[in-house]
This record gives C-alpha cells, sequence and structure tokens, in this order.
C-alpha cells in the first residue's frame, strides 16, 4: 500500500516544525506523519478501511470481500480458470501465473482503499472518476451474502466498476499499472517509499477483509534494492523530525476524517494549546480541502470555518 496522496499535509507540518522561523504556521489535512516503524500499528491502515466497507451499506459487504480472495485463487488454480478470470474482469493484461494473480489482487486492495479515501459526498474525479459515496455504491453489489463462488465473482465484476469503469469508457482494466507507472507521480513515490518514507503495513484476515500479510522489511528491502537499487531508511523520518514527540511544535492545525483510512497514523490528539486537531467524523481524505459543495457534512463546514479562523489569528499575531 503505497500514495502520494497525503504527501502534501505531511509536508505542510514538516516545513513548520523544520522552519519555524519562516513558516507562521501550517494546515495539515490528513497528515499520517506517525505512519511509521514503532508509532502506529501497521495494520491501522487496513482496519479503518474494513470498517468503512462495513457500514457502507450493511456488513455482507466486506464478508464477501474477504471471502473473494479465495474464490479468486480456486478459480485461477488451472490455465482455464485465469483465462476466464481475464476475461471476466476484462483485464489489460492476463493472468498467466501466480505472480499475476497476487498483483492483481494487490491492485484489488489499491483500489478498496483508494474508494475509503475518495468516498465524498458528491462525484468526484481525483484517483478515478467515481459517483457520491463510492463505497456504499460498491458495497450495493455486495449486499447479500454470496455462498458460491461464481455468483461472488460475478458480484465482484459489477461491484469494482464503480472504481474501475464507472464513465463506461474504458476498454480494460489495468491491474498492472502498466500505462501509468512511468510517471513522476508513481515512480516518485516509489522511489521516496524505498528510501525515507518507509510505513509498514500489514493485515489479518480474522480481523479485517484483507488476506493476512505480515511486515516484512528484508523482504521489502531486498524488494526495493532490486527495483532501485536503494536500501530503505525506516527511522530516518522519525529522527528528522521526532516521530511523536511534538510536544515543542506549535501552529499546525491537524485535520483528519474519521472515514479516511490515513487517519490512523494521524495526529488525533494536540500535544499542547498551540497545536490544533480537527476532527471530521464523516470526513474522507482531506474533504476540508475541497471546494465547498452543497452536499458537505456540517461537520466539514465547521471545520473549514475553525481552520480559517485559526490562520487568521496567527496573522494578526505575526
Amino acid at each position: 500500500m503505497g500514495s502520494p496522496r497525503f504527501a502534501g499535509g505531511m509536508l505542510a507540518a514538516w516545513f513548520r516544525m523544520k522552519y519555524p522561523h519562516i513558516v507562521i504556521g501550517a494546515l495539515a489535512a490528513s497528515a499520517p506523519i506517525l505512519q511509521f516503524p514503532g508509532l502506529t500499528p501497521c495494520d491501522i491502515f487496513n482496519k479503518i478501511t474494513t470498517s468503512v466497507y462495513e457500514t457502507a451499506y450493511n456488513a455482507n459487504c466486506s464478508v464477501n470481500i474477504g471471502k473473494s480472495w479465495k474464490a479468486f485463487e480456486t478459480l485461477a488454480a488451472n490455465d482455464a480458470g485465469k483465462k476466464q478470470l481475464g476475461d471476466i474482469f476484462r483485464l489489460c493484461d492476463p493472468i498467466n501465473n501466480a505472480d499475476d494473480l497476487n498483483q492483481f489482487m494487490n491492485y484489488l486492495e489499491d483500489v478498496y482503499g483508494n474508494l475509503a479515501m475518495t468516498n465524498y459526498p458528491y462525484n468526484s474525479t481525483f484517483l478515478a472518476p467515481v459517483p457520491a459515496y463510492p463505497v456504499r455504491q460498491l458495497c450495493f453489489y455486495l449486499k447479500d451474502l454470496h455462498q458460491n463462488d461464481a455468483d461472488l465473482i460475478h458480484s465482484m465484476v459489477s461491484a469494482l466498476a464503480v472504481y474501475t469503469n464507472y464513465t463506461g469508457t474504458e476498454k480494460c482494466v489495468d491491474y498492472k499499472y502498466s500505462s501509468s507507472s512511468t510517471t513522476l507521480d508513481n515512480k516518485g513515490w516509489d522511489i521516496q517509499s524505498c528510501n525515507q518514507m518507509v510505513m509498514p503495513f500489514c493485515s489479518n484476515s480474522s480481523e479485517t477483509m484483507y488476506r493476512t500479510k505480515a511486515w516484512n522489511l528484508k523482504e521489502y528491502s531486498d524488494n526495493c534494492y532490486k527495483k532501485f537499487h536503494l536500501t530503505p531508511k525506516p527511522y530516518d523520518i522519525i529522527l528528522r523530525y521526532g516521530g511523536n514527540n511534538l510536544e515543542s511544535v506549535s501552529n499546525i492545525i491537524f485535520s483528519n476524517g474519521l472515514l479516511d483510512p490515513w487517519s490512523g497514523g494521524g495526529v488525533l490528539q494536540a500535544p499542547n494549546n498551540q497545536v490544533h486537531v480537527i476532527i471530521l467524523p464523516e470526513g474522507a481524505h482531506h474533504l476540508d480541502l475541497r471546494s465547498s459543495n452543497p452536499s458537505d457534512p456540517a461537520s466539514v463546514t465547521e471545520a473549514r470555518r475553525m481552520e480559517a479562523t485559526i490562520i487568521e489569528g496567527w496573522l494578526n499575531q505575526g
């Protein structure tokens, strides 16, 4: 799991911490500055995401997603099944082997996280064109508990199209990111996460809708060296910015939406009276930074008002 979509908030916080003589203050929206080794449990992102899916329509949604991994593996146990899986989901690249299947399932895990991040109350195109409350829309197709693998997989096709082809214009599902992997947006983040931005991720299938995965720094490091000849520095960010030692920090607003999986690594309690923490119970990823919309929850409108007042106070002090 990795995405540069939250980096602006983190950079804003660290900019104020590092250069308080230059920066008057910072609004760090959806900034998981605690999503680093030893600071936050590695399974928090996937636990929050699962909770979002459990409550979006009904609990059957996350249960079906949890059952789908085995259904995919069973179908892809032979060549005919691999082809069938590729045809059903209209994949740009065929599934030829176990590595392809794993990459496909990794892609689906990214999709679930991205939908939770963009679970806004109106249509958006932030990570992909999606409808209002896209998690609810996806879960509508998974509202019935499926006992049959074939029925489950066909329901998954309709559900995932909420993210992969909401506009109806996509010719195929690019699960290998072959058309976008060369962009600076993706490659830049891959390099950063193999250098300083080492964020541990893990999951347990008994507690989440995800496959069980342990955090393995050696495996992660070996993969980074293979791809970029880089060796990750897992504690570099903590050493540079102090980790959760925020007592001396001032003039930062940390805002977090509780529907945003990244909120688990955010600052949710103020370390002193010069740091402001704003919680948006109905907010997805940095919803308070987006343009005003008639569908905005009241908590988001109030958060923007509070942020403007706090920033005005900083400017008046300066």
